[in-house]
């Protein structure tokens, strides 16, 4: 019954918001067209300033412009009943505006004789500088601010874009994260815009406010001149009265609405207590206040200026920027505090044991000390997340549990540094710059935008240091902007890619075992001890780790060891063995969905050669250098034509030769794939582009 409840309240609240909407504009309709009482006219002048005071406490308080996304409407339907309110009360005016000041209502009465005080070119004045300000500061401004914005949001887009998915192959971020920030930047597009096309309409508003007030005088002063028998006088002060009181009435709404209009678009996009970030840089260093209470205190001491304030102001920022030094002090004490250590007599007293010896750790972090708090939990740590996805997505690509990440801090290392270690051994390392997003070139930018120079941690791609405020124009101009989390979960990412069989081991191969015994008992009965012992199955899947293919289909794997075990042992060859098993899944990582594979050839001398070579010592050690030197050297070229023209590259050769081309190959030509010819499955086709050796 509860529940039956809460949906009925539900659906009765759905109603409520999806018919008050039309009643609105229904309502905006008939003021235009019905007349109003003074009174009604009263309660709606009434709402409609209070609306725009909350419209524009809501601007200043929202955390982000996209936290407010309705902002668009609620400015036109806010605008549409200015204007009606301004129809309805036009009418009141000229049809009864000759019985007294009262005859629109208290509120355009109150308005009038506060600004009026008597002096109706005074009014006049007063009003016609306020719409100045609305019209030609505010209004102008934001929807400059607007358009700009619009623009630079829409040319942004496709980097944006590009970055999502760059951080979703990286394994940065999930499917669900990637479809919510594809959202949020079409919501941020559409917000800007709608703001774009929105700002029109309070521009609009403040010249419509600006005529309607001479229509009202002038038609006005001659109803109740020619139709009413008044005098100039008369009129001039009735009519002067209630148009300026009903102008106001309608531009200081107005004047709200664009003051939120221009804070909104100039706000940043992410999310901010715009309070706080105002005071944090505008006063975050305390040498402005200083030298702001020096240069006043000189004012103060000049002869014939207004000592008593200059000084008092001087005294204030001093006395600010006093307060602002001693609560840094006392943060900086409260950080380099550091808790007691523990009685030495103790430490002494204490035997020695297992927990005393070092082991090397299988993947670990080491961070400088500016860089904790990205990794402190308890500061909330993005790359702490960040990391947590690197894992997820390699456990699931590969087809093991990646090893966790263990992460320090060294006070060897430069305060923005970092190092990636693989069984105690550094493999990488990088720096980064606080404060700081790295934009990556892709490669194909004429364009060069402002910033450090440097090069991406990870790939070694041209890159610069850029300010956060840089972020849109980066992306506009075609960088790929990433934080530092990103920059350095990207270079994990690539060196537990290149070391997965470093962190493959006999424990990890049992567990995949034990798996896929509970689908496939009589298959792990078979192969482990009985066909193959253990060491020899890792040994197989730790080559396969390093040719870079993943060991997640682990029953096709265990399939062709258990064939081809009774005849040997040898872990090489049983992985080419393998390879061939898997050799769908190796065209679908090499050449992806395509149907044809380009490939790269050796000429049958240069093959037969090489395979002579290889034949003889089994390490290919007989082969002259000069030419293992030029075979690399052309390879190379031939590899960068093949990446230059967007295809990968693909070396095929013969299954007796591709084990040793493989090794040779590995690091002086990282992007060469290397296959044998029976590894292309029969559901593929081959297409010749290069013949090296010819």
């Amino acid at each position: 019954m509860p529940v039956q409840q809460r949906l009925m309240g539900a659906s009765r609240a759905m109603f409520a918001i999806g018919a008050g909407l039309p009643l609105l504009l229904l309502a905006m309709l008939a003021m235009i067209v019905l007349p109003l009482p003074p009174v009604m006219l009263d309660v709606l002048f009434t709402f409609n300033i209070s609306m725009s005071l909350v419209v524009i406490l809501a601007v200043v308080y929202v955390m982000r412009p996209l936290d407010l996304a309705a902002f668009p409407t609620v400015l036109l339907l806010a605008t549409l009943l200015r204007l009606a309110l301004n129809v309805a009360s036009t009418r009141v005016v000229l049809l009864e505006g000759h019985t007294g000041t009262d005859a629109a209502g208290k509120v355009i009465q109150a308005f009038g004789e506060f600004v009026v005080g008597g002096n109706y070119a005074v009014g006049l004045v007063v009003f016609a500088i306020l719409v100045i300000i609305n019209f030609v500061v505010v209004t102008k401004g934001a929807g400059r601010v607007s358009e700009v914005s619009a623009r630079f949001t829409l040319d942004a887009l496709p980097g944006k874009q590009m970055a999502i998915d760059a951080d979703l192959n990286a394994g940065l971020i999930s499917q669900e994260e990637a479809l919510a920030r594809r959202a949020e930047v079409r919501a941020e597009t559409d917000f800007y815009g709608s703001m774009d096309g929105a700002s029109k309409f309070v521009r609009g508003d403040a010249v419509a406010g600006l005529l309607i007030l001479f229509i009202n005088l002038l038609g006005g002063m001659m109803i109740g001149m020619i139709q009413h028998d008044m005098g100039f006088a008369g009129a001039m002060e009735t009519y002067a009265l209630l148009t300026i009181g009903d102008g106001l009435v309608a531009q200081i709404p107005s004047l709200l609405l664009a003051t939120a209009v221009a804070v909104i678009v100039t706000r940043m996009s992410r999310a901010q207590d715009m309070g706080d970030t105002i005071m944090s840089q505008l006063l975050g260093d305390r040498r402005v206040l200083r030298v702001a209470a020096v240069l006043l205190a000189i004012l103060g001491l000049v002869p014939g200026m207004p000592n008593l304030a200059f000084l008092c102001m001087a005294a204030a920022c001093a006395g600010a920027a006093w307060l602002l030094e001693r609560r840094a002090a006392e943060a900086a004490s409260k950080e380099t505090s550091a808790p007691p250590s523990p009685p030495p007599d103790a430490e002494a007293r204490r035997e020695l044991s297992w927990d005393d010896v070092g082991q090397a750790d299988p993947v670990t972090l080491e961070v400088g000390y500016r860089l904790i708090p990205l990794v402190d939990r308890e500061q909330d740590g993005e790359l702490m997340r960040r990391i947590k996805g690197v894992r997820r997505r390699l456990s699931g690509e590969l087809g093991f549990l990646v090893a966790p990440v263990r992460i320090r801090d060294d006070l060897e290392l430069p305060p923005c540094s970092y190092r990636i270690s693989i069984m105690g051994c550094p493999v990488a390392q990088g720096e980064v710059h606080l404060e700081r997003e790295l934009a990556i070139d892709p490669g194909c930018l004429d364009q060069q935008i402002r910033g450090i120079e440097a090069q991406d941690p990870a790939y070694g791609l041209p890159a610069v240091w850029i300010e956060p405020l840089q972020r849109d124009e980066a992306q506009a101009m075609g960088y790929t902007v990433v934080d530092i989390p990103t920059v350095i979960a990207t270079h994990l990412n690539k060196e537990l890619t290149a070391h997965a069989h470093e962190l493959f081991g006999h424990q990890e191969a049992q567990e995949m075992l034990d798996r896929l015994a509970q689908a496939t008992p009589k298959l792990v009965e078979e192969l482990v001890p009985k066909t193959l012992p253990l060491s020899v199955v890792v040994r197989v899947l730790q080559e396969l780790l390093r040719e870079q293919l993943p060991i997640a289909n682990l029953r096709m794997i265990c399939q062709a060891l258990a064939e081809h075990g009774r005849s040997t042992q040898d872990p090489e060859t049983l992985t080419g063995l393998v390879r061939v098993a898997l050799g769908r899944t190796i065209a679908q990582k090499i050449a992806g969905s395509e149907r044809e594979i380009p490939v790269i050839t050796l000429d049958p001398r240069l093959e037969q050669l090489l395979t002579d070579a290889v034949r003889n010592d089994g390490e290919g050690s007989s082969l002259e250098p000069g030419l293992a030197e030029r075979l690399q050297q052309k390879l190379a070229e031939t590899t960068r034509q093949q990446e230059v023209s967007g295809q990968p590259a693909i070396l095929l050769v013969s299954p007796g030769l591709r084990p040793w081309l493989a090794r040779f190959l590995r690091f002086a030509i990282p992007g060469l794939r290397v296959v044998a010819y029976n590894e292309i499955p029969d559901s593929r086709r081959v297409r010749l582009v290069a013949a090296v050796g010819t």
